[in-house]
């Protein structure tokens, strides 16, 4: 547990708008001329949601407050607000906003390639001091102070840079979040999913959540998991359990309970509805596996307790 983040369920209610009932697995198009994407965006937005994908994403909130949700964890942010989040790992930022409302250039949000990062890191001794920085990414990181500040000022100019300049100011961004003090950075979500060390570890994972997060309502199960990533059941377990420090089943209960809190925050529906809607048919069950999870039941949660 950290000091400004609190389990999904001990938040008071956030701003109600309509939202994808699952996380969505956004896609996101890297240009042949660029080493990765650099984006403004305005507040509420298509891509503006709970949603995970494979790049890294350095996001700085320019504007407004609210409550952002980084894998298992809930916690508020403001202007200046400066977060790295891992490949895969679910997140979204939700401001306090009034009926009709819209905040532009709310964002400032660089996707990286990992695949990309990782030939930088291999091929650049310098980069050697990031590695750690990386590896905690896949929990989600938060930066405070002058890190934040420092950090936003390289983002911002990345955006109107270009060529050589471009890169250097990225991996001074690099540099700022890499040599954060430890009171100037957060680790965010819990250990239930981690950067996976090994190529096996990281298929299973990477085809295990996202089959999770495309039949979160319905019916998963581990053997079609398996084989989209065309690996044997034991085979599969055993990478995925080491890769991600859970179990297959334990990895499903637990996205589908946090499915459950972000919809308990954001939408009305009922909690039967909302049961169903994350794949759970027997109404007690849901209720035991919440309490479990967050520590309070979904009635609880959605008044504030």
């Amino acid at each position: 547990m950290t000091a400004n983040s609190v389990p999904i369920g001990a938040i008071s209610l956030a701003p109600r708008r309509v939202i994808d009932r699952e996380p969505a697995r956004e896609v996101i198009a890297h240009l042949p001329n660029e080493s990765f994407r650099w984006a403004e965006d305005d507040y509420p937005c298509q891509r503006a949601r709970w949603n995970y994908h494979p790049e890294f994403e350095f996001h700085l909130i320019r504007k407004s407050t609210g409550s952002y949700i980084i894998g298992d964890q809930v916690g508020p942010f403001g202007p200046g607000h400066v977060a790295l989040i891992g490949s895969n790992l679910p997140h979204d930022w939700m401001s306090d906003l009034h009926a009709g409302e819209v905040v532009e250039a709310r964002d400032v949000v660089l996707q990286v390639d990992p695949a990309w990062l990782q030939r930088c890191v291999e091929t650049l001794p310098e980069l050697d001091h990031a590695r750690a920085l990386f590896t905690l990414a896949g929990r989600g990181l938060v930066f405070a102070g002058a890190t934040a500040r420092a950090a936003a000022v390289e983002l911002e100019a990345i955006g109107s840079s270009a060529g050589a300049a471009r890169l250097a100011h990225f991996f001074a961004l690099v540099a700022v979040l890499a040599a954060a003090p430890e009171n100037e950075r957060e680790v965010i979500a819990q250990e239930w999913f981690v950067t996976p060390e090994s190529h096996e570890g990281r298929i299973a994972v990477e085809s295990g959540v996202a089959y999770i997060f495309e039949n979160l309502a319905g019916d998963v199960r581990m053997a079609e998991a398996a084989r989209l990533a065309h690996m044997s059941g034991p085979t599969f377990s055993k990478y995925f359990k080491s890769a991600s420090g859970l179990t297959f089943s334990d990895m499903v209960r637990k996205l589908r309970i946090a499915s459950a809190c972000r919809l308990l925050e954001t939408t009305a529906d009922s909690v039967a509805s909302i049961a169903a809607a994350v794949g759970y048919g027997n109404l007690a069950n849901f209720n035991r596996q919440f309490r479990a999870e967050t520590g309070s039941t979904p009635r609880e949660y959605r008044n504030g307790n």
